[in-house]
């Protein structure tokens, strides 16, 4: 004889019906999703303590990072664990240093228009009146120049040291002496550019490759807006970054003083009429 359905989940007859949870008790729940919170605060603590590398070094850094790991291959793979161990502690050591070289920090530059900020970390080595370089076809009227040496300890990347837009552009091939000799900014390798601050001055910032940095890396050209404290460039290893005030203008540093680009106020533009 056929039997009706069967509801499986339905009590049999005379067992006990089943208890309800008693008030307060616990019951079986899904564990809570666990909060990413710590491992994001981690990241934003890394990324706010080391500062990135500029995009005009990341080849170099890269590369050595490359060559060091796959020498240290090569020479453990041929039985010279040890000496390969070595070399590749050396070529991570020369990384690091690479990586700090090419460092980007950030900067809070100050929103004031008429001020000039220094373009570069380092040493205030000359400040003296000179005729911008020839190759921007400017007048031949002397302007005070004041020179900040970058050792190769420095942050070596150049910033915009007046809001406005660049005019002119000019790079001039040359020799590689020291950069802390006066006759550097004359004959030395060098890339200037011109910039119309906001209330219409005109400013002038030269990178100059020194005895060790031969390589100018320039961003910009003719044309481009800019504002005060951007990064514009960078020079490796080594070099010096010359500012031209316009006459009138208020110098606010002194000589042997040390800047911060981009945060150090070097000058105040002449007063601007109301």
């Amino acid at each position: 004889m056929a039997s009706g359905p069967v509801h499986r989940d339905a009590a049999a007859p005379g067992s006990p019906a089943p208890r309800s949870p008693a008030p307060g008790s616990q019951t079986s729940r899904p564990p809570a999703p666990r909060s990413h919170a710590p491992r994001s605060h981690l990241v934003q603590l890394i990324r706010s303590s080391v500062p990135p590398i500029h995009r005009g070094g990341r080849p170099i850094v890269l590369g050595a990072l490359a060559g060091s790991l796959g020498l240290r291959l090569v020479l453990r793979t041929v039985g010279l664990r040890r000496f390969g161990s070595l070399i590749g502690r050396i070529g991570l050591t020369g990384t690091a240093a690479s990586a700090l070289f090419f460092r980007a920090p950030h900067r809070v530059t100050p929103t004031d228009t008429s001020l000039v900020m220094a373009p570069a970390d380092g040493l205030i080595s000359l400040i003296e009146p000179a005729v911008p370089p020839a190759e921007l076809g400017l007048s031949d009227e002397p302007r005070l120049r004041v020179s900040i040496f970058l050792s190769v300890l420095d942050v070596h990347v150049q910033r915009i040291p007046v809001g406005g837009v660049i005019t002119r552009a000019a790079y001039r091939a040359g020799k590689f002496l020291s950069a802390d000799l006066d006759k550097a900014s004359e004959v030395n390798e060098r890339n200037s550019l011109v910039i119309s601050s906001t209330h219409g001055e005109q400013v002038i910032v030269t990178q100059i490759a020194g005895l060790i940095a031969r390589r100018i890396v320039c961003d910009l050209g003719a044309g481009a807006p800019v504002l005060a404290g951007a990064t514009y460039g960078l020079i490796r290893f080594g070099s010096r970054v010359d500012t031209y005030l316009p006459p009138g203008s208020t110098l606010e540093v002194l000589l042997g003083q040390r800047t911060i680009g981009g945060e150090t106020v070097l000058a105040k533009l002449p007063t601007v009429a109301s």
